[in-house]
């Protein structure tokens, strides 16, 4: 038992301390408040009647920008709304998507065309559900030329409602901050280090043509990760910054669609074959197994002590992110319950990739080799 809460404490240390280290090196870029010309703001919707308008006016509160917005064959109306701001604001054109081609995913698809349509050096990819600030894009522009960087992206402030929402979004931050050092990533050029979020990514337009774009990921569901892989397969630099004051961002609706919405591509992120084990390992390890120790019955002074560090050690990562990234604190104490529950859902998406299940998305349905069948 002994051996067990030494281990327990070993594996809650490391990402503590890492999150700490990195919370030091993640930046936000100052606040600009000026003209982004320069900058195309460029989003994909695809059935966003609930979101679009605030996006694009959002977007348009950014001076100085060209705003593209790409309706990928929406079933509401979509293009409607659009079409209506448009009218009123010249700096605003609405595309409309051609059909998505086999082998891609309907984002990167949309993706890639709106980049082609953008006439501005700095590429500002947003979802849908992104509201922008209105100084990012002059921020966020100014912070990739200092940074040396070719792409980079930020995790938007994440708004939550529904339980599972508050629940599993701040894992995201927890995940990245707590299991990726942020110092070496800067320092080396390898693909291995390559991460962003999918959200929220501004790209050097040259760059981005060099080294194939979207195109180079068109089958990949978990874009955020595999364009910064792509650039840095390329020979260029990627990088992340804290978009907390950037964005903000509300990810989803309802509990189905959050439990949908983390499930759709674990095959390509944590829950990959290669990945699911060691994960699991460490987080039961280190963010469930300290707080069952405090349970235990008969635990020596020695070894209750280990397990009350081992749980601190767990909870602080979630208490900072909670003051740094403005998230709701209520959540924090259910952390070891929502490592459990993400881990579930990684392993439900490994056993749909293994069975070769298709994963649907935005009313499509898309093969695990990346094909759309539906």
């Amino acid at each position: 038992m002994t051996t067990i809460a030494i281990i327990a404490l070993l594996l809650a240390a490391w990402p503590a301390l890492l999150f700490v280290r990195n919370l030091g090196v993640l930046r936000r870029p100052v606040r600009r408040y000026r003209s982004a010309s320069g900058v195309s703001i460029l989003i994909p919707a695809r059935n966003e009647t609930r979101n679009i308008a605030a996006a694009v006016h959002a977007a348009l509160a950014n001076v100085g920008t060209e705003v593209l917005v790409l309706d990928d064959a929406s079933m509401d109306n979509t293009a409607e709304v659009v079409l209506a701001v448009a009218a009123e604001e010249p700096r605003l054109e609405l595309i409309t998507g051609a059909r998505v081609p086999h082998g891609w995913c309907g984002k990167n698809w949309a993706c890639a065309q709106l980049a082609e349509a953008a006439t501005h050096p700095l590429l500002l990819f947003v979802d849908a559900d992104v509201r922008l600030a209105s100084d990012a894009a002059a921020s966020i522009a100014a912070w990739l030329r200092e940074s040396g960087a070719q792409l980079a992206s930020g995790v938007p402030r994440q708004e939550v409602g529904t339980f599972s929402e508050r629940l599993l979004i701040p894992l995201i931050d927890f995940v990245l901050l707590g299991f990726l050092p942020l110092r070496r990533m800067r320092r080396s050029p390898h693909p291995a280090y390559a991460t962003g979020c999918g959200q929220l990514v501004i790209a050097d337009a040259n760059a981005y043509r060099a080294s194939g774009g979207h195109g180079a990921i068109r089958s990949r569901m978990h874009d955020g990760l595999a364009l910064p892989k792509a650039f840095r397969t390329a020979g260029y630099r990627t990088d992340l910054f804290d978009a907390t004051e950037s964005a903000t961002c509300r990810m989803y609706g309802s509990d189905a669609e959050t439990w949908q919405g983390f499930s759709k591509n674990t095959h390509e992120g944590l829950g990959a074959p290669s990945r699911i084990l060691p994960a699991t390992v460490v987080l039961l390890g280190g963010q469930v197994l300290p707080f069952v120790l405090l349970l235990a019955t008969g635990l020596t002074q020695f070894q209750f002590g280990c397990a009350l560090a081992a749980s601190a050690l767990a909870l602080l990562p979630r208490i900072l992110a909670a003051w740094r990234f403005q998230q709701r604190p209520d959540m924090v104490i259910l952390h070891p319950i929502a490592v459990v529950a993400m881990l579930g859902i990684q392993w439900m998406g490994l056993i749909r990739y293994l069975l070769r299940r298709p994963t649907v998305w935005k009313d499509r349905g898309y093969s695990q080799l990346g094909d759309r069948v539906s």
